[in-house]
Formats: C-alpha cells, structure tokens, sequence
C-alpha cells in the first residue's frame, strides 16, 4: 500500500470515481489548478493533472459565487451528472445556504422521491490557521439540523478516500468536512478501489475505564490523551463517529455502557452542536449506564481572533480532554 496524504487520498478517490464513472464532474473555484485535483499522493507540482486527463468538460472553473456554483451544481446533478462541488473555506457554504437547505436537502421530498441530487460538496475547516473569524468556522453542528443531508468528517487518509467513494456514488446529497489541519497526515491507503459506509464510527482505541468520542480534528488530540492515560493505568475507549449524519449512536451507546463514563470533544462550537447532541442521545438512551456527568470539550462560544496566542487556546486540545477524562472518573 503507498504512502498517501489526506489530500492525496482525497485526490486519489476523486479520480477513481472520475475513471469509472464518466458522468462524475468536478466544480468550483480554480479548480483547474486546485492542489485538491492532483493524483493521489503527488506533490503540489502535478497541479493540472486531472484537467489533462479528464478535459475541461468534466473540471469546471466557476466565477467566485458561491451560491451559483452549488446551484449549477444542483441542476447538474437533477439532470443525471454526479458533481464534486469544492468550496474551499467552509464559511464560504453560508452564501449557498439557500441553495443547499432550501433546494438540495428539499429535493427528494418536494418531488415524492422521484428526482435525487447525487452530489458531494466539500468543504475546509481551516480553523488553528490565524485566518480570522470570517474564515474559520465549523459548521457541521448547524447542517445536522437539516433533513435530507447527509454529512461526513474524515480524519484519516484511508477514511477519506473510503467515505468520499462512498458518498461519491450515493444518490443523496453529502456534505464532506474536511479539517485542514489533518490535510498533511499521512498514512498507507490502499490503490485498490474501496468504500466505508456511512453511518459506521470507528473505535480506535478499545478501553473499559471511559469512552471519549472525538470529532474530526480533535481525534489526533483525543488519542495523544488517551495513549498518556494508558501508561498511567487508565483503559479509554476512543470512538471517531466519521459521519455525523447518519450518525453510528449504536457503537457510542455501547460504549458508554462498558465503560459507564463520557467525554466528548468536538472543535464546533459548543450551544446546540454534535457534542450537545450525543450528550442527549447518551442522557436519553444509557442514562442508567453512567457512573459520571458528561463532560464535552468545545469551542467556546466566541468568534475566532486573529491572533495564534489567543485562537490555539480555544479547542479541544490533549490536555483539557485529558483533565476531563480524568475527572470523570474520580466518580
């Protein structure tokens, strides 16, 4: 299996799915020269790979307008194409809004099922960067709200390219969220085609003492906290969900069970979120099981400053989900 980057394992399944499939496109902004579009693994020099394979025809560059690139995208997919929609910075969806809840998530209801959006858009996180509170949102807690969407956080390469192939070929309209911090992980991905099914978390580390249930990019942080706790005599059972909608609550509710103690961190905000969601899950449907308070580790509910001091001390981080689990389990 290669060596492969998470944007090499992201570029990897948008080219199998290019292959196989002629009617799969790809959109947005300087897409024709777009890191995003190179060979699985490549290196930023291959920019314009894809457009030299696959044509202009099939690698659209759009006017900067995010409400029209995900409308053609939209009437792209209603007409029998299956794009892949890049909006860069996931604060720019804001703009499209009207298009993806009011048109897309509506869709397959207005029409009694009988039309479907096949279509994917992905979308950066590019929050821990210094880029400021116009361009370091979070929004996957305020699109879990809306019916008909189907959302996905990848963490690791393998998982990217897995869920992307999956969420390539449904018929369903998927939001992919992707933590720009992560974009540099790497890992061996297999070159061989294959998908992860949405709705399946991932328990990454087994444990029996607490459950911590990170998201997106406070994985990496939730497992340096988890392999410190474990040289001190402390089993954590790590579970990454990797898609928020659906959402696997069987694996966490099992969890919890086991190990009668919860934590979640997630880099969202924290009023109505994905942690204030699985807290209510979790309350509603293993409340006997818990031998401790849920404890989530969030955003605070402020806008993101410019300044590195001032922004790395907001998110989840090893240390605070190290302290929470270790609260918890003083009960």
């Amino acid at each position: 299996m290669p060596l492969m980057s998470y944007l090499g394992a992201i570029g990897a399944a948008q080219r199998e799915a290019m292959e196989s499939d002629g009617d799969v496109i790809i959109i947005g902004e300087d897409v024709e020269a777009n890191v995003y579009g190179t060979t699985g693994g490549k290196s930023r020099s291959d920019r314009g790979d894809f457009l030299t394979i696959f044509g202009p025809d099939r690698i659209r560059n759009t006017p900067i307008s995010e409400e029209a690139i995900v409308g053609v995208a939209a009437g792209a997919a209603m007409t029998g194409l299956r794009p892949i929609v890049d909006l860069s910075y996931s604060s720019f969806m804001y703009l499209a809004f009207d298009q993806l809840v009011n048109q897309i998530a509506k869709n397959r209801y207005m029409f009694g099922g009988q039309a479907s959006i096949p279509l994917v858009i992905r979308s950066a996180m590019f929050y821990g960067l210094s880029t400021g509170a116009h361009h370091s949102d979070r929004p996957y807690p305020m699109l879990m709200n809306v019916p008909g969407l189907k959302i996905i956080t990848p963490v690791s390469p393998s998982d990217a390219k897995g869920l992307l192939r999956t969420a390539i070929d449904l018929d369903d309209p998927v939001i992919c969220f992707e933590a720009c911090p992560l974009w540099s992980m790497k890992e061996d991905v297999s070159d061989e085609e294959y998908r992860i099914p949405l709705g399946v978390a991932k328990t990454v580390v087994e444990g029996t003492d607490v459950t911590i249930v990170a998201i997106s990019g406070a994985v990496p942080h939730a497992l340096k906290a988890a392999n410190e706790l474990r040289e001190e005599g402390v089993s954590v059972e790590l579970i990454d969900p990797r898609t928020m909608v659906p959402l696997d609550c069987g694996t966490i509710l099992n969890s919890v069970t086991k190990t009668g103690r919860l934590v979640i961190a997630d880099p969202a905000h924290r009023t109505c979120g994905a942690a204030a969601e699985i807290s209510a899950i979790v309350a509603e449907r293993a409340f006997d099981a818990l031998k401790a308070p849920i404890v989530r580790i969030t955003t605070p509910d402020t806008q993101i400053p410019f300044a590195p001091v001032l922004e790395q001390q907001l998110y989840p981080n090893a240390t605070k989900i190290k302290t929470a689990m270790r609260r918890v389990l003083q009960h």
